[in-house]
């Protein structure tokens, strides 16, 4: 049976997603209102204006299922604006702040890479993709400056000076600071695929368990 996966479209690079996704033969729904959650097996919040995104999702009555989505180790993928939501703590944050989905144990730096102007492309060494680099665009970038407890890291990159993370798995949280759906490497879509289809197995393992106890 084909996956279902959502992506966040209140704003951003929403459909680059779906297209990705689409490739790899995912059926995609576009995620606006709480309604949209239902029935899907994983789900992706997208670049764009963290700000911008958490405000809109505030408005419409998303944050609190969207954290209960978290809550509940459903699959999720964050990219660049979207790893700024999963964050538990974020800094550079605009007056006023923004709200944040959490779940993620790491402190994100927003627009740590600078401004529009000063957005760059880079190839990165990721293990778990492989032996041949993945090309990454970055774009007005966040970049993770603290990891916590439970948290993978899977790619880095030396900016102003540091090694910095840019890429880290926690459970069903994948999180990414740069645009793999700008690209034409499919590798992330497909680990974050996998991400899902090992949580179907699970959860069929674990209903089997429960009816031959019962």
């Amino acid at each position: 049976m084909a996956l279902t996966i959502g992506v966040l479209a209140l704003q951003g690079a929403f459909i680059e997603h779906e297209t990705m996704l689409q490739r790899l033969g995912v059926r995609t729904v576009e995620v606006r209102k709480p309604e949209h959650l239902v029935g899907l097996d994983g789900l992706i919040l997208p670049g764009g204006e963290s700000t911008t995104m958490g405000l809109v999702a505030e408005r419409w009555g998303l944050v609190a299922p969207l954290k209960a989505w978290v809550r509940a180790g459903k699959p999720i993928w964050g990219t660049c604006a979207g790893m700024i939501l999963l964050a538990e703590r974020a800094i550079g944050q605009k007056a006023g702040g923004q709200p944040l989905i959490g779940g993620l144990n790491v402190t994100v730096s927003r627009n740590y890479f600078g401004r529009q102007n000063e957005s760059f492309e880079t190839f990165l060494h990721v293990p778990r993709l492989g032996e041949e680099p993945v090309r990454a665009v970055f774009i007005r970038a966040p970049a993770i400056v603290e990891v916590g407890e439970n948290v993978e890291t899977l790619a880095r990159l030396t900016g102003r000076g540091e090694e910095v993370v840019v890429a880290v798995q926690q459970a069903n949280i994948l999180a990414t600071a740069f645009h793999p759906e700008l690209t034409q490497d499919l590798r992330w879509h497909q680990l974050f695929i996998e991400m899902v289809e090992a949580e179907q197995r699970q959860d069929r393992l674990s209903l089997e368990s429960a009816e031959r106890t019962s």
